[in-house]
């Protein structure tokens, strides 16, 4: 297994890292990542791809760069999947933006998941043996110790995980998804969500992934052979858990007015910890804050790996700003509202916050901003605004607007 300090030799919780990181990885985004990127090879043995997640996340790297480097340095053609990959985090984000409810779907459903295992002892004991990694099959138990000691999967592992959880192990998708959600640094509301209804089927419809003996070989270099039988010989996709189907869009929230005049407080959030690419010195601000919210992942405990990263790049945010900052911690949503007033402001000013966990709560903070006139404007960056209109239905559809989307952005 992987050294205790993996996490921390890896993920590094700063701007400076991820740059350092995104500048390592440059010479490899052309055709090695393309023939290498779905090799396992293993914990702290991750070099056919980026590791670049858990910066892309909170902001720390931005996809724009990203992507801009990939092409700079390997040309469209080369770089194509790269890019592509790069392309389905953004993409994610926006589908679940268009359609809001499906996170609230996934609270509600979890909660009663979770209440059910008070009920069903059987049930609880197998989401446990499978939770602390003693299933009995080795490569599913060593994913699980990976996760859990280092706060990464490689993402086909991710795929081979979640199909075993939901179909070989017949256990449900949202337990698995919140086990992830509760451990992955780079764990997204959005990408974790939508990516673990892809597997079960419930994305893209009728067609869930199988996670097959021979597959798992071949992109393992064979440090893992299961036996066929191990695995559901047939995958029938959940669909009929939502008979009703998807829901309808919904319009994406519009880009919301800024008054320059208004006397301000800045909330920096794990959402987007690079504040300074927006003009701060045109805002009339009077204080600064970072809210520290990935507990709220989960009614469970969330691993600490988790909260030692955002709590590291929340700092390095409030270093880079050079603003006197004051630490908050997503408790009560009044909490804000209290912090607000006392600095006198009228206007909170925050990178945007997308659907999930952190969105809710400030939501839950919204009746009481209102009562006491401070008002919460978020600012969008460009990528998101381009992106998102094309996340309206399959990948494919955001797939064909990616040359139309850098033209835009003025990467191309």
């Amino acid at each position: 297994m992987p050294p205790d300090n993996l996490n921390k030799q890896l993920f590094e919780p700063t701007r400076a890292a991820g740059d350092a990181a995104l500048k390592a990885f440059t010479p490899q985004m052309g055709q090695r990542y393309t023939n290498g990127r779905n090799f396992d090879h293993g914990a702290g043995q991750h070099s056919d791809v980026s590791m670049l997640s858990p910066y892309l996340r909170r902001r720390l790297v931005l996809e724009e760069d990203v992507v801009a480097t990939a092409l700079g340095a390997h040309g469209p053609e080369s770089s194509e999947k790269f890019v592509q990959e790069v392309m389905w985090r953004s993409y994610f984000k926006g589908w679940m933006e268009h359609r809001p409810v499906i996170w609230d779907l996934y609270k509600n459903a979890l909660s009663h998941d979770l209440d059910g295992l008070n009920r069903d002892r059987d049930l609880r004991q197998r989401v446990e043996t499978a939770e602390a990694g003693l299933t009995g099959r080795d490569y599913f138990d060593n994913w699980v110790k990976e996760l859990v000691e280092t706060g990464y999967l490689h993402n086909h592992a991710r795929m081979w995980f979640a199909s075993i959880w939901i179909f070989s192990l017949k256990l449900p998708w949202r337990l698995g998804a919140d086990f992830f959600f509760r451990h992955l640094i780079d764990g997204d509301p959005a990408s974790n969500t939508l990516g673990w209804r892809w597997v079960a089927g419930l994305h893209t419809r009728g067609k869930p992934y199988q996670a097959q003996a021979w597959n798992i070989a071949k992109f393992t270099n064979n440090r893992f052979v299961p036996r066929p039988e191990d695995l559901a010989e047939v995958v029938e996709g959940l669909e009929n858990e939502e008979p009703e189907g998807l829901p309808s869009l919904t319009p994406l929230r519009k880009p919301q007015t800024l008054d320059l005049n208004r006397p301000s407080v800045l909330l920096i959030t794990e959402e987007d910890c690079r504040p300074e690419d927006f003009d701060l010195s045109s805002l009339n601000l009077i204080e600064c804050a970072t809210l520290a919210a990935s507990h709220l992942r989960s009614p469970l405990a969330v691993a600490p790996l988790i909260e030692e990263f955002e709590r590291g790049a929340l700092k390095d945010a409030a270093v880079r700003i050079k603003l006197n900052t004051t630490q908050l911690r997503a408790g009560k949503p009044s909490d804000l509202v209290s912090w607000a007033a006392h600095a006198g402001a009228t206007q909170i000013v925050t990178p945007f916050i997308p659907t999930g966990p952190l969105r809710d709560w400030l939501l839950e903070a919204k009746p009481e901003l209102d009562k006491a006139g401070i008002e919460l404007v978020e600012r969008q960056r460009d990528w998101d605004g381009t992106v998102w209109p094309f996340a309206t239905a399959g990948f494919f559809k955001v797939k064909k607007q990616i040359p139309h989307i850098l033209h835009s952005i003025g990467i191309t």
